[in-house]
């Protein structure tokens, strides 16, 4: 409890002036026994040693099951957005005002791909580190899951960056990727979330689940979590070669499929992914990746799709699931930008 009470105290608002373009950070190095903290500012880098109470240096991998949740809130893609994330989660009354948890016992999913193509990603990365510890000592939770793009970072795939961190790199003499290396305090934090989660009868994650997928291997989600975090250390040339990566990071992995919906896959049809949640004990799947303008239910609300373009600045959605026990059916709403909730009826859109 003290330590989240400085870690609170401690993360500062990340705004530094007119000029956010050169401005960036905190990044926090572990060397050692200390921790080096270094922010760009107007251009030049500032550095200073810290507290090592201030922060942990080790990450357990998270639990990936959770039973008897009553509210949940998914939402996905907020690359960079970090502004519109915050209006998004105080109008649905996530958040207060004052940026802080207030979504009691719920659980908040970010089905990935906080990194590229937006200016903020530092800021939203901050956030979810301290949101994080806010709900847990609330008795909720946030579970943040990984995506492509925090996988393609991770293996310094730069394509969709950008161009500030492009300059951050430069000034700090480092790769991109290396700032969220292991001997960083996001690095190892970010090493320790999941690709999948399964909450109530839902499964979570950032593209999909494919019968391909599913017939590749044991369908195990602790199992699935540890094989893909363990993947991170290995070069991108000697997983290119494998099965594994045909499958794990292929269009038919957990983090590139879009086959649910139909402009990437006209043919699938219902019996399809009743036999997908057959397979995997679930029945429903939510998921983000595949951009539309809200968030939107497929298949009788068995397929759930929350990535609503959060990644374009202007509009984003969450989705809010509420479960009022064994005897009530579980409701599911579209959380609006302005927080206005308007229920998904299955068969109805």
């Amino acid at each position: 409890m003290k330590k989240l009470i400085l870690l609170l105290l401690f993360i500062p608002v990340l705004s530094f002036g007119q000029d956010e373009t050169r401005s960036d950070g905190p990044y926090i190095f572990i060397e050692k026994n200390k921790l080096i903290e270094k922010k760009i500012i107007n251009g030049k880098v500032f550095s200073r040693r810290l507290n090592t109470s201030l922060y942990d240096t080790t990450y357990s991998p998270e639990k990936s099951t959770f039973n008897k949740i009553r509210k949940i809130a998914a939402l996905s893609d907020i690359h960079g957005q970090y502004d519109l994330l915050i209006e998004l989660l105080t109008n649905n009354k996530i958040i207060d005002e004052n940026l802080n948890w207030s979504f009691g016992e719920g659980h908040l999913v970010i089905t990935g791909d906080i990194f590229d193509r937006g200016d903020k990603v530092n800021e939203v990365l901050w956030f979810i580190y301290k949101l994080e510890a806010q709900a847990k000592n609330k008795g909720g939770r946030v579970h943040y899951l990984f995506g492509n793009h925090e996988y393609m970072i991770l293996y310094n795939d730069l394509r969709y960056l950008h161009e500030k961190y492009k300059t951050s790199s430069t000034l700090l003499n480092l790769e991109y990727n290396e700032l969220y290396s292991d001997k960083t305090i996001i690095g190892r934090w970010l090493r320790s979330k999941p690709t999948i989660i399964k909450i109530n009868d839902i499964l979570f994650t950032h593209g999909g689940i494919s019968e391909d997928f599913i017939s590749y291997g044991d369908f195990n989600i602790e199992k699935i979590n540890n094989t893909m975090i363990d993947s991170i250390p290995e070069g991108r040339a000697e997983i290119n070669k494998s099965d594994f990566h045909k499958m794990y990071y292929s269009t038919k992995g957990l983090v590139w499929y879009r086959g649910y919906f139909e402009k990437y896959n006209p043919d699938i049809t219902d019996s399809d992914i009743s036999k997908i949640l057959r397979l995997v004990g679930a029945d429903h799947i939510v998921v983000g990746h595949t951009t539309e303008e809200r968030v939107v239910h497929l298949f009788k609300n068995k397929i759930f799709g929350v990535d609503s373009g959060l990644k374009y600045g202007k509009y984003g959605e969450v989705l809010i699931i509420e479960n009022k026990g064994f005897f009530r059916r579980t409701r599911f709403f579209r959380g609006t930008l302005s927080g206005e909730l308007i229920e998904l009826v299955s068969g109805r859109e």
